[in-house]
């Protein structure tokens, strides 16, 4: 018998289906406030409020819902770097072409800029010359969208970091919702802007479709769990996160006075956290989206169940090598055999209509208690089935030691398997 601690303080959501998912178990797991010395025991919490001491002296009576160090995955600048060191040593990788180019940089202040296009970012300072091609900041820390900018000039992005130490000094509480202080963040990554998204209308997905169809970037959320050392899964239920206006390709627009203005980034950022008035609107399935008209060319072709399939199999062999990556990295990622992770991981289609595979999926982040109340009350029923997915495949096993074999490609109450390894932990 094993007893569970729970604790989300400020993730009600979340709290409420790990405890269905427990309850969900046979027979179902009793709650406690504090680990037993004599019973073996679940950690389904936050980070913070884990044991990690205790996770780590008792491996065989104690299991935890969060990696101890998982850094290569959860942190941008340090899984930029995985992958960059993984793709030099495996180059036949499909990361190769499923991570955007990035740069990776550490500073504070704005005059450590000039230095920085004189060694690091000196390739970038050449393209941005001779291309004017558009690029993305975003802090390596930040999470919700916070930060994020676009830019397609040395100039500009100098006037990205004005303005974050401007907002240092600014103590108006009016602030641009994804504003950040420059002298509490040091790591960005600077990574390439995709301008050839996949476009639908997710209000062509409802029975009451508009009349005129408009094209929206959306990004997609994939649930990954982790489970010891190591296995990979993937929730079958993918969400499409849709920005809140129709896209536009980016541009500088200019004042009267021939200054430019700040770009309008609600065309590109698909974060729905930037969209709380919205509520669900802008959030559907994947599989709902199969039969609408792809909108970024004009062919008036639509999404097939094929083309569904194909982005299928695309996140299951990138999300296989990013944690191949991420294990070459032990000192910021270390799975060990009585932990597993939920992650939130996103991805961009895009849509090239003149190759022989016309869509290409990208790897953008990997989130750590991905915020799965921003799902909205439409689509709740799909996490209860992820996390009492979750608690069949990586708690019961673990207590019960009933564990049958499971190959890598197949799917199990709902979680597609798309990794196996034996680590040795």
């Amino acid at each position: 018998m094993y007893s569970a601690i729970v604790h989300w303080p400020s993730a009600p959501v979340t709290k409420s289906l790990v405890l269905k998912s427990l309850s969900s178990l046979t027979p179902p797991i009793p709650i406690v406030d504090s680990p037993d010395q004599e019973q073996a025991t679940l950690f389904w919490s936050t980070y913070d409020e884990i044991d990690h001491e205790l996770v780590h002296s008792r491996r065989t009576t104690v299991l935890s819902s969060c990696y101890t160090f998982r850094k290569a995955l959860i942190r941008k600048h340090f899984l930029s770097r995985c992958i960059s060191q993984f793709i030099a040593k495996n180059p036949q990788s499909p990361l190769k072409a499923a991570a955007p180019r990035t740069y990776e940089i550490e500073l504070s202040f704005l005059d450590e800029l000039d230095e920085m296009f004189v060694d690091e970012l000196w390739e970038l300072g050449k393209e941005l010359e001779e291309k004017q091609s558009w690029w993305i900041l975003k802090p390596g820390m930040a999470d919700r969208g916070n930060g994020v900018r676009m830019f397609n000039s040395r100039a500009a992005l100098e006037r990205i970091f004005e303005e974050f130490e401007e907002a240092e000094d600014d103590d108006d509480d009016d602030q641009d919702s994804t504003a950040v202080v420059a002298s509490q963040l040091r790591h960005f990554v600077i990574q390439e802007y995709l301008s050839n998204p996949l476009l639908l209308d997710p209000l062509e997905a409802l029975s009451d479709k508009p009349q005129v169809l408009v094209g929206r970037k959306f990004h997609l959320r994939v649930y990954c769990v982790a489970a010891g050392a190591l296995k990979v899964y993937f929730f079958h239920k993918i969400l499409a996160l849709f920005a809140a206006t129709p896209y536009t390709q980016p541009s500088v627009v200019e004042d009267e006075d021939g200054d430019p203005l700040p770009i309008d980034l609600s065309s590109h950022l698909t974060n729905t956290s930037l969209q709380t008035e919205k509520g669900d609107e802008n959030v559907r399935l994947l599989e709902e989206l199969v039969s609408c008209h792809i909108l970024s060319d004009d062919s008036q072709s639509r999404l097939s169940e094929e083309d569904m399939k194909n982005i299928l199999d695309q996140i299951a062999v990138i999300l296989a090598d990013t944690f191949r990556a991420a294990v070459q990295v032990p000192t910021h990622f270390q799975p060990v055999p009585n932990s597993f992770e939920l992650f939130g991981v996103d991805f961009l289609v895009t849509h090239s209509p003149s190759l022989p595979n016309p869509y290409q999926v990208a790897l953008l982040e990997v989130n750590a208690e991905p915020s799965i109340e921003l799902t909205g009350p439409r689509l709740s029923w799909i996490l209860e089935d992820l996390f009492i997915a979750v608690g069949k495949a990586c708690v019961d096993p673990f207590f019960t030691q009933e564990i049958t074999p499971w190959p890598v490609g197949e799917t199990r109450e709902g979680l597609i398997k798309c990794l196996e390894m034996e680590l040795g932990m």
